[in-house]
C-alpha cells in the first residue's frame, strides 16, 4: 500500500526558514514524477515544485523560484522542501503527491494519484 507523510511544518516569522520532509512507503521515489502542492484558504491547490524521476530535473513556480529547493534525502524514499525567505503568503498546507505514471513531473494535481495528509505551514508577518 502507498502510504506518504509529510513533517516539517509550523509556524514562522516571515523571512524564516522551514524544510518539509515527505516519507514513502509502499513503493520507490526512483521511478516516479514527485510533486509538493499547497492549498491556502478559500484558494485552488498549487503546485510548488517537482522532481522527475527521468533525470531529476527539479521544477519551481515563480512565485517561490530561488527561495524554495526540493530534494531527494540521503534518507530512502525521502524528499525534501527547503524554504527560505518565507513570505506570509506562503501560509497554507503543503502536500507531497506521486504520479505513479509518469517520470516527467507536471503541477497538473491532476496527474497524481497518491497524496500525503499535508502538514500546515503558517508564515506570520
Amino acid at each position: 500500500e502507498v502510504h506518504l507523510v509529510e513533517s516539517g511544518g509550523g509556524l514562522v516569522q516571515a523571512g524564516g526558514s522551514l524544510r518539509l520532509s515527505c516519507a514513502a512507503s509502499g513503493f520507490t521515489f526512483d521511478d516516479y514524477a514527485i510533486g509538493w502542492f499547497r492549498q491556502a484558504p478559500g484558494k485552488d491547490s498549487e503546485g510548488v515544485s517537482c522532481i522527475s524521476s527521468s533525470d531529476g530535473s527539479t521544477y519551481y513556480t515563480n512565485s517561490v523560484k530561488g527561495r524554495f529547493t526540493m530534494s531527494s534525502g540521503n534518507a530512502k524514499n525521502t524528499v525534501y522542501l527547503q524554504m527560505n525567505s518565507l513570505k506570509p503568503e506562503d501560509t497554507a498546507v503543503y502536500y507531497c503527491a506521486v504520479d505513479p505514471l509518469e517520470r516527467l513531473c507536471s503541477f497538473s494535481s491532476l496527474r497524481y494519484d497518491y497524496w500525503g495528509q499535508g502538514t500546515q505551514v503558517t508564515v506570520s508577518s
